[in-house]
């Protein structure tokens, strides 16, 4: 069995550890400071737990000692040090960060790995399976001219002003709508504003608007930086929500008040378990020598899984981890150090058992285009 130690058993951490458990040939230990959000846990899902600060460096070494894998559904900022503490163990080390400085301080280790020890941060949606789906349609260009990748978590049932609802971390969606983003523009690597490169676009026949957030790329603009003319990330929301969330961050400059916003969030837009993914990636290009684009449109709606129901955001972002995970123990990806999204092949991740939910629906990698204004 390959042992794997999730650190948080949130709502993420949760669904991570049903889906491994689930699998039946993983050894799963899930480590929380947090006595109440075990106890929840192991009313929905039988594995084992353990009482443990992954701010203690020594006790994260200890969890750490006789397991093969760990993965952090921990803030963010907790990140750094478990990579610390996973590369000393021999540890494959795996998260979910969207935080674009959080990735380069967990990769400063990865010299440090050794053999069949591997450093794979953003391993959710965006960053995460989005990046593998686009890489994929890259591949089949000779060359390439743009990469538009989009991603939505959103209510079904959208009922307020904002047009949304809370179904992941408020920290880290906060992160996203205040932090530089990354984007490559006519060949050249850039720092673009968040909430901003507004557009609109429809699919299915609904209308969406898109914007900048940070984190989404993953490291696509560094492997990608002079293979491509335009590269960007935006994230989708129902119509009306960026002007909202600029008026509240920009114009209010909220966003030098993160923790405020965050108790504004939490106080007043409620959390939601019935919600929709959407990934959508266009990419245009010379193939077979004619300027063409392909695009992946995939919806991912919220779910009874294993006799429970689960969150679309929960659903994908553990089937994205748990599949990194399944694939590193099955010796398909590389064996040492930082690895990458990018590193994933498309096809191992969408016929892996985790990976398979996100066959979704309204799937196109086939030529078809959408419009994308």
């Amino acid at each position: 069995m390959h042992r794997v130690l999730v650190l948080g058993a949130g709502k993420i951490g949760r669904a991570i550890a049903m889906f491994l458990h689930s699998a039946g040939d993983f050894d799963v230990l899930v480590a929380d400071a947090d006595n109440a959000a075990l106890t929840k846990l192991q009313s929905m899902v039988p594995v084992d737990t353990t009482l443990a600060d992954a701010g203690d460096p020594g006790q994260l070494r200890s969890l750490m000692q006789d397991r093969d894998s760990v993965i952090s559904a921990l803030v963010f900022s907790a990140n750094p040090a478990v990579a610390a503490a996973a590369v000393e163990t021999s540890t494959s080390y795996f998260d979910l960060t969207e935080d674009v400085a959080t990735t380069r301080a967990v990769r400063q280790h990865a010299e440090r790995c050794p053999e069949g020890c591997i450093l794979m941060p953003q391993c959710g949606l965006a960053p995460g399976f989005i990046s593998i789906a686009a890489n994929h349609l890259m591949q089949q260009f000779e060359s390439l001219d743009s990469v538009h990748m989009r991603v939505g978590a959103m209510p079904q049932f959208p009922s307020n002003a904002l047009k949304y609802n809370l179904t992941w971390s408020t920290d880290g969606l906060i992160n996203e709508y205040c932090n530089p983003c990354e984007a490559i523009h006519e060949g050249r690597l850039l720092e673009v504003l968040p909430l901003e490169g507004y557009q609109e676009f429809l699919l299915d026949g609904v209308r969406y608007e898109a914007f900048n957030t940070s984190g989404g790329l993953g490291s696509l603009c560094e492997t990608m930086q002079g293979k491509v003319r335009e590269l960007n990330y935006r994230t989708i929301r129902y119509l009306g929500h960026c002007e909202l969330m600029r008026f509240l961050l920009n114009d209010l400059r909220l966003s030098e008040r993160r923790s405020l916003v965050k108790e504004i969030l939490e106080a007043a837009i409620p959390v939601t378990y019935q919600d929709v993914v959407i990934t959508f990636v266009n990419v245009s290009g010379i193939r077979n020598g004619q300027f063409m684009q392909i695009t992946d449109a995939r919806k991912i709606y919220h779910q009874d899984v294993f006799g429970r129901h689960w969150s679309a955001i929960q659903i994908t972002t553990a089937a994205g981890i748990c599949a990194a995970v399944d694939l590193h123990a099955q010796g398909k990806l590389p064996n040492r150090g930082f690895v990458r999204q990018e590193d994933i092949v498309f096809e191992d991740f969408m016929q892996n058992r985790f990976g398979r939910y996100y066959a979704g629906s309204g799937s196109s990698s086939d030529g078809s285009a959408h419009s994308d204004r």
